[in-house]
């Protein structure tokens, strides 16, 4: 029997998600599948707390993926102008060779090659560094200035804030008191690229935002 599932990205996806796993391991029987692993492909982060059974099934499957992949990623791009200068180097240096007796393939290791190959030992791990650079999973409380507050225009206006390194997930309305609602919105971010308090502080508590917005406060960070 056929499961379909969609927007995993959204809360009703999540919550299809998390009654479909109720009572289940994973997908597809008591271990897990190729049916797991396109499901994971579709959920962005760890649905949290708020769909407990999609959570626990989210950490499992990443348990397992990680123990099946022990190596160190460094990272990878993949296209024709990344593998071109790997390709080329040697032809272009063999072009320049014309003199077959002025090549040395053996000879000894002068303290310039010493020096070069140290450099590029040096480059190579601080990229590897720069790459390894880790996400975080964030859950903002959104905070309106009263019960009149249009939460549709202000969910709008907070998604609207684009950056590289973030990314907007699953929301929803949580009701404070009085009739007011506050919103809770799901967000990744890498590291190295978003700062949460710089977000918080210079786009979301500001012009164009703060005509919706009173303050924003940070539920949970949870490093991915």
């Amino acid at each position: 029997m056929t499961v379909t599932f969609s927007d995993l990205h959204t809360e009703s996806g999540l919550k299809s998600l998390n009654e479909y796993l109720s009572g289940k391991s994973y997908i597809s029987g008591d271990q897990i599948s190729k049916d797991d692993i396109k499901v994971y492909g579709a959920v962005l982060v760890n649905p949290g707390d708020a769909f407990p059974n999609a959570s626990k099934w989210y950490e499992s499957v990443s348990s397992k993926l990680a123990s099946s992949f022990p190596g160190k990623a460094c990272g990878v791009r993949v296209g024709a102008a990344a593998a071109a200068p790997v390709e080329t180097a040697p032809a272009e240096e063999a072009a320049g060779d014309d003199d077959d007796d002025d090549l040395d393939l053996f000879g000894d290791e002068t303290e310039e090659d010493k020096k070069a190959a140290e450099e590029r030992e040096k480059a190579k791990k601080q990229s590897s560094k720069k790459k390894e650079s880790g996400k975080s999973s964030v859950l903002l409380d959104v905070k309106p200035w009263d019960d009149e507050t249009d939460m549709a225009a202000l969910e709008k206006a907070v998604r609207s804030i684009e950056m590289p390194g973030l990314l907007w997930g699953a929301s929803k309305l949580a009701p404070v008191g009085y009739g007011i609602k506050k919103l809770q919105i799901m967000l990744t971010i890498v590291d190295d690229l978003v700062s949460v308090d710089s977000l918080i502080e210079e786009h979301l508590t500001v012009e164009p935002c703060s005509e919706y917005i009173q303050s924003c406060d940070i539920v949970a960070f949870n490093k991915i």
